[in-house]
């Protein structure tokens, strides 16, 4: 095809309603408006936080706003439930990670959606960990000491999370079962009042995603006990992991990334895994991203997301369950 017989067709697509084009010509007009990219937890929490660099960073590279769209409910199944039953056009993106796709299906006895079947997975984009932090003033100064406190006193001992199947959660949940202790669990809202909970002594600690403590812990309001990951964070390299501190075999990292409708056509999914692709390339990018607590991962394709999620589903069924980490 010669130069302007390419030119005429593209703006022959460009002023055709987006409905009426074939799949093909849906993905070459593509983006022709502005996209929604979910968060499907609360504003101010780690998800949220990722969701709204993306879709700065995306919004330059595709010349369509991205615009960022809280739906905090029922762990996000219900921001999930929505994508998977949406239009597959690639104008609705949503950041997925190990809650919705490999605790929830574990803990919520059904789900509106399918995470297997449901969702084209573009790719991953970041990793973190959790931090165990108490307030301030708590007597509190290690791991041993909450554990000595929780079985002098079963059933006393309390902590926050951002909601029943929450990384924070089941961290705390890990935490009890791993180390024999009867603890009370206070579910919140989201992760930003559960955090307030710790701080302000409402519970006696808890379990949160290092990026949304840095600020608490660098200002002093905050004590972080121990890391979740296998080895010392390298935002905290004073803190000790759960393993350092007694915890044999204990580790928990979440890892972030974004999905589609399943059945978005190819070329739509290619072009926003290179608009990931991109983003981790550019440093400044990348500055800001780990500047907020993120780890940064090795990037996959879609066709190599499936088999991480199946086995992460795989993964952590026994472990929820033996953690009793389960909503009837």
């Amino acid at each position: 095809m010669r130069g302007d017989d390419a030119m005429q067709r593209r703006d022959f697509l460009a002023g055709l309603p987006l409905a009426a084009l074939p799949l093909p010509a849906r993905a070459q007009a593509w983006p022709a408006r502005p996209i929604t990219f979910i968060s499907p937890l609360a504003a101010g929490s780690s998800v949220d936080i990722m969701t709204r660099m993306m879709a700065e960073h995306f919004t330059g590279q595709l010349g369509q706003p991205v615009v960022v769209e809280n739906r905090p409910s029922a762990n996000g199944n219900l921001a999930m439930g929505q994508v998977a039953r949406g239009t597959p056009d690639g104008y609705t993106l949503i950041t997925m990670g190990q809650t919705g796709v490999a605790f929830n299906p574990h803990i919520y006895p059904s789900l509106p959606f399918d995470p297997l079947k449901d969702f084209t997975y573009v790719t991953r984009m970041v990793a973190v960990s959790n931090a165990l932090i108490v307030r301030a003033e708590s007597p509190f100064r290690s791991v041993a000491d909450i554990v000595a406190a929780a079985k002098a006193n079963p059933g006393k001992l309390t902590y926050s999370s951002g909601g029943v199947g929450s990384t924070h959660h089941v961290s705390s949940a890990m935490f009890g079962q791993m180390a024999g202790l009867e603890l009370v669990h206070v579910p919140y809202r989201g992760a930003p009042q559960g955090i307030l909970a710790a701080q302000t002594g409402e519970v006696d600690f808890a379990f949160y995603n290092i990026s949304t403590l840095l600020q608490g812990i660098r200002s002093g309001t905050l004590r972080a006990l121990a890391v979740t990951s296998a080895t010392r964070s390298a935002f905290l390299p004073d803190v000790p992991t759960m393993q350092e501190s007694g915890i044999a075999g204990y580790e928990m990292a979440t890892w972030f990334g974004f999905a589609v409708t399943a059945g978005t056509p190819a070329p739509i999914v290619n072009r926003l895994y290179d608009c990931a692709k991109n983003m981790m390339a550019d440093r400044a990018a990348v500055a800001r991203v780990t500047a907020q607590g993120f780890d940064t991962v090795s990037l996959l394709t879609p066709a190599e997301m499936i088999p991480l999620v199946r086995a992460e589903y795989e993964r952590w069924g026994p472990i929820l369950r033996a953690a009793g980490a389960r909503l009837e």
